[in-house]
């Protein structure tokens, strides 16, 4: 792609909590470039990028659809790939993988509900990624809408540093345009034209005051920028060009100094144009993102990739789909190089060869296949054998492996088994490729029991993946109620010494260790592992093995068989045997030695404590709270705003199976709630009691 093509390309993800109004934008946003020719619909089930069945019954979006269109701005051609995220808690794996290969994003906020909690949890991802963002305060037309009010919880909430690029003109049932400080100019848009035609104008007399405050503000902001700027702001006010400003501002939104703030109504047609004008001004091109680093899997030396076709190419794989008619789809971000379809590239995670068929430009669920694709763009893959989330695609004879993604662990768990015996192979191959496409889907089998265990993100993230199970694979199943993935650790530290002796005709096997037990340091979520031995009583060849044996110790823990998060191991000292000794009789002794010592370690059972907001009418509030201090919450805070009040709780999530329900029944259907996951925390000795006696079946 030419360094031209590149400067006017925009990778960009729509990100906001649930109901915010993410997909109507994207929708718009589809309709004004030409994409569609008429108006999708959430409501109606009509949306676009909510291609999946399930999305359309639900008015939700569950996975991240791609697209890509086309704006043009100042008699130029944008192309911008989108990414349509979900809102969610349950799928934020979406947004996770999705913000990891994005160059910037756009925030939407409910003019409404403002900052919410999930919000909170896509902005702290932008931000670990480092993404440069602009905000939306949409739903600008609904009673109760207050840009000032949500401008004030972007910084008080996000810290972020909120700078209105534009003035709304009325609110609610009166919301029509909005004055554009930069220009200094009123848009009013057209209800009859669906918004595609507006006029611009003075600042109504009744803004007038408050568009000087805040324009001066933004004007003296950009000023501060340059000190060229700066002298020509003192010698004339007024001297700043509209260019200049944007300028300025764009510069500060690269560096994330600032997060400029637009508004609009998608719903009505209001503020889409600004937006992509808006993506085109101030969010970064390939170029203004940092090159990538990678480590070489043959030299173990950083190497980097700037975004240039000419370098060997590096790709990411950020999404992997499975399509009805074209197999498997693995989503893809190149850094550097070009990929020209049914060509090979190495999958530098596996070290194995791969054959790209054909590469497709995506819209939704629908493709359009290309012959080849460049540095900085966005495309999908088909006809590989092995790709999984996070793996890096290379040239072959240039490999590096890029920064794969952390993915959260699930917290809830349910049994799941086919209605018929003979299912029970298609039930393995079909959870196994909805394992592939969702690295927060996980699947085991109870060694007791014999069934099989899935887990995820949420009682809504297992709800959907069961109902594809039945449509997309013509499977019903039957499945148990939801069990919380609880945890364990050890409270304290213990010493314990274990000799591992075992005689069979000829060769026996022999491994003697003492060691140290106890909680790993604060912080640490995995094992800390130690190896303080002395003048080789133990070989350096066995401590590998020792740990190993420790590590698979760790998901099967002394209380009730759950997996402990994290622990400190140190190896003190121990001996061997010149003839008996080996690599497996040291990693049997570790796995015996933890079983012993972790009874002795005060071994604790943890529970996922999730971090729950309710939103209901004023009047409620005290039923609300009562029925939350049944369930063992903690409530943190209450906050007010006009005619309905936030509660905010911590609360175990072995009390909310159902919550929804009993929500409706307290508040008469006017409340609603978001939950996410926060921490671990010891479960109170009574339950936890019950909760091993029910799980050992006493």
């Amino acid at each position: 792609m030419s360094s031209d093509k590149l400067k006017y390309t925009r990778n960009i993800g729509i990100m906001a909590h649930i109901d915010a109004g993410k997909t109507t934008t994207t929708e718009r946003i589809l309709y004004y470039t030409g994409r569609n020719y008429k108006l999708g619909e959430v409501h109606d089930g009509t949306a676009t990028m909510d291609w999946m069945i399930q999305e359309q019954e639900r008015g939700i979006t569950i996975t991240s659809a791609a697209t890509t269109v086309n704006w043009e701005f100042e008699n130029q051609d944008y192309r911008l790939n989108i990414i349509d995220t979900p809102g969610h808690v349950d799928f934020t794996v979406e947004v996770e993988r999705s913000l990891r290969v994005l160059d910037g994003a756009v925030a939407v906020f409910c003019a409404v509900g403002g900052v919410e909690p999930q919000s909170e949890t896509v902005w702290k991802q932008a931000d670990k990624y480092s993404v440069p963002r602009i905000a939306f305060i949409n739903k600008m037309d609904r009673a109760g809408a207050d840009f000032f009010s949500v401008i004030d919880e972007l910084k008080e909430k996000l810290g972020a540093n909120a700078v209105p690029l534009q003035i709304p003109i009325g609110s609610e049932d009166t919301f029509q345009g909005v004055v554009d400080l930069i220009s200094n100019r009123a848009i009013i848009w057209d209800d009859d034209s669906k918004g595609m035609h507006y006029s611009e104008g003075p600042v109504p007399a009744d803004l007038v005051e408050i568009v000087d405050e805040y324009r001066t503000r933004l004007v003296e902001g950009c000023a501060e920028e340059e000190d060229e700027l700066l002298e020509k702001y003192f010698n004339d006010h007024n001297s700043i060009t509209d260019d200049e400003m944007r300028r300025i501002i764009r510069q500060a939104t690269l560096e994330m100094k600032i997060t400029p703030v637009i508004c609009g109504s998608a719903f009505k047609n209001k503020g889409v144009q600004n937006l992509l004008d808006a993506i085109c001004l101030y969010l970064p091109n390939p170029y203004d993102v940092p090159a990538i680093t990678g480590i070489n899997p043959d030299t173990d030396l950083e190497e980097i990739r700037h975004v240039d076709s000419d370098e060997p190419f590096a790709a990411l794989a950020f999404k992997i789909a499975t399509d009805p008619f074209v197999g498997r789809i693995a989503f893809f971000r190149v850094y550097s190089g070009t990929l020209q379809s049914g060509s090979y590239v190495l999958n530098a995670s596996t070290g194995k060869k791969e054959r790209i068929s054909r590469i497709m430009q995506m819209h939704a669920n629908k493709q359009n296949p290309i012959d080849l694709i460049e540095a900085g763009d966005i495309g999908a893959a088909v006809g590989f054998k092995q790709i999984r989330t996070g793996d890096t695609l290379c040239d072959e004879k240039h490999p590096i492996v890029l920064e794969s993604m952390t993915f959260p662990e699930p917290v809830i768990s349910v049994a799941v088994e086919p209605r018929t015996q003979d299912d029970v192979d298609k039930l393995d191959i079909a959870l196994l490729k909805l394992a592939e496409e969702d690295p927060t889907f996980k699947i085991r089998t109870d060694q007791e029991t014999g069934q099989t265990i899935i887990s995820g993100m949420g009682e809504l993230h297992l709800d959907i993946l069961v109902d594809r199970l039945r449509r997309e694979f013509k499977l019903e199943v039957n499945q148990g109620a939801p069990q919380v993935a609880y945890r364990e650790a050890v409270t304290a530290t213990v010493t314990h010494r274990e000799v591992y002796k075992k005689q069979t005709g000829g060769r026996g096997k022999f491994a003697d260790i003492i060691f140290e037990l106890g909680p790993a340091d604060e912080g640490v979520k995995e094992l800390q592992f130690l190896n303080e031995v002395k003048g080789g009583n133990i070989p350096k060849e066995f401590i590998g093995p020792i740990e190993k044996g420790f590590k698979a110790a760790m998901s099967n823990g002394v209380l009730a068989g759950y997996a402990l998060e994290s622990m400190k191991v140190k190896i003190l000292d121990g001996s061997f045997h010149a003839v008996d000794s080996d690599a497996l009789a040291f990693e049997i002794c570790a796995k015996i030695g933890f079983k012993e010592a972790a009874r002795k370690a005060k071994s604790v059972l943890l529970e996922p404590i999730m971090k729950i907001e309710v939103v209901c009418p004023d009047n409620y509030v005290g039923d609300v709270t009562g029925d939350l201090n049944k369930r063992r919450a903690v409530v943190e805070n209450i906050e007010a705003k006009i005619k309905y009040q936030i509660v905010k709780a911590k609360v175990p999530l072995s009390e909310m199976f159902g919550y929804v329900t009993s929500l409706r029944t307290v508040t008469s259907g006017r409340g609603n709630s978001s939950m996410e996951f926060s921490h671990y925390q010891e479960v109170p000795r009574n339950i936890a009691e019950d909760v091993i006696t029910k799980l050992k079946g006493y």
